[in-house]
């Protein structure tokens, strides 16, 4: 397993986790366990959409620097075309 995929599962889990603390708390009456349950829940999502956001800014990055390197590329070979152009 990739590490995003690690990190997706371990958020999940800790969602998961998170819900049956709440429900047990809950069905006991136990406001402190229905705290901690609701509190595990909340860094599980926090941790799945984290996750999220930084693939998405790789991706991003990504395609940025595919972006200015083709454009070094185009004025590199613009300079050139200029340059024979004058020396001719």
């Amino acid at each position: 397993m990739g590490k995003n995929t690690t990190d997706k599962l371990a958020g999940a889990t800790k969602q998961a986790a998170g819900k049956i603390k709440e429900g047990l708390g809950n069905a006991t009456g136990s406001k402190e366990l229905e705290s901690e349950g609701l509190t595990q829940e909340a860094k599980g999502k926090t941790e799945l959409l984290r996750d999220d956001e930084v693939a998405a800014v790789k991706r991003s990055l990504n395609d940025h620097t595919i972006s200015i390197v083709a454009a070094i590329l185009i004025l590199t070979v613009l300079v050139q075309i200029i340059l024979v152009k004058s020396w001719t």
